[in-house]
């Protein structure tokens, strides 16, 4: 079988302070794209997982291998997969990539051994594979084709809404890579120093969201300090608001930058201008 496994953006994204356990409780809302890696899911009879992809060597342990032994180990399945993945999406930039490989091959594991995917048992693998796997799984995705929602805690409380459609998205990518690690250190340093950033509260980000581009107040707390270490970043959201577009932030902890348009026709136009100088993909 062949399955997508679509981009995300976070509109605004609050990191709140380290919790005792040492995780972050976040607020968000994720949306998904039409932009997506894509799975080819092979059922072998030898009870292992095969990974292939051509973009990338992945690492041996990877979100795919960690999806198939959560799951053998929910289910008791006697079967293994071959999966070549093709990787469009940046391994590392904000994007969801790997949590959504991850989401997609549970998605197609339980359809090849004809079990329900119940919520209990997406939770259960979603724990030990990764946070933002939750998102891809309860999004909405797998039933319209298109996911948004509501997102707190560490990620694993997902309340889905209505995905707008209205909306043009123009990803850039500045060539950085920031992982997730360095990311939560580097804000953690900037609460020590007093610095936050404003971010509307958790109840009103619905109300944002299906409000007027131009009006919208989200914020990404990663962002600054980010932007601070790899100005690259911050060259590439400049020139986005400066071809057009009605707001603009990085996703996720960097370093992919994106612009949401309400014209298409701006969207386009914005793309032209920006492509001659980045790296970038226009989107839904």
């Amino acid at each position: 079988m062949c399955i997508p496994a679509p981009a995300k953006v976070n509109i605004g994204l609050r990191v709140l302070k380290k919790r005792a356990d040492g995780f972050h409780n976040i607020e968000s809302i994720f949306q998904t794209l039409d932009f997506s890696d894509e799975l080819r899911i092979h059922r072998i009879p030898q009870k292992k997982c095969v990974v292939s992809c051509a973009q990338m060597l992945l690492p041996r342990e990877n979100t795919l291998t960690k999806t198939y032994s959560a799951f053998c180990a929910e289910t008791n399945i006697d079967f293994g997969v071959e999966i070549e993945l093709n990787k469009v999406l940046p391994a590392g930039g904000g994007l969801g990539g790997g949590s959504s490989d991850g989401a997609s091959l549970l998605k197609g594991l339980a359809d090849l051994a004809e079990i329900q995917l119940t919520d209990s048992l997406a939770d259960a693998v979603a724990e030990k594979v990764g946070s933002d796997v939750f998102f891809f799984l309860h999004s909405g995705f797998f039933q319209k084709g298109r996911g948004c929602a509501l997102v707190s805690g560490r990620g694993e409380i997902v309340e889905a809404i209505e995905p707008r459609t209205d909306l043009s998205f123009l990803l850039v990518f500045p060539g950085v890579h920031s992982s997730t690690k360095e990311a939560y250190s580097l804000v953690d340093k900037a609460y020590e120093s007093g610095l936050e950033v404003s971010c509307p509260d958790f109840s009103e980000l619905k109300r944002f969201y299906y409000g007027l581009i131009g009006a919208w107040k989200f914020a990404n707390s990663f962002t600054p300090v980010l932007i601070n270490k790899y100005p690259l970043i911050g060259q590439a959201l400049r020139d986005v608001l400066e071809c057009g577009a009605d707001w603009a932030d990085m996703s996720g902890s960097g370093a992919t930058v994106f612009g949401v348009f309400k014209s298409e026709a701006d969207a386009k136009k914005a793309a032209l201008k920006c492509q001659k100088k980045w790296k970038c993909v226009l989107t839904h």
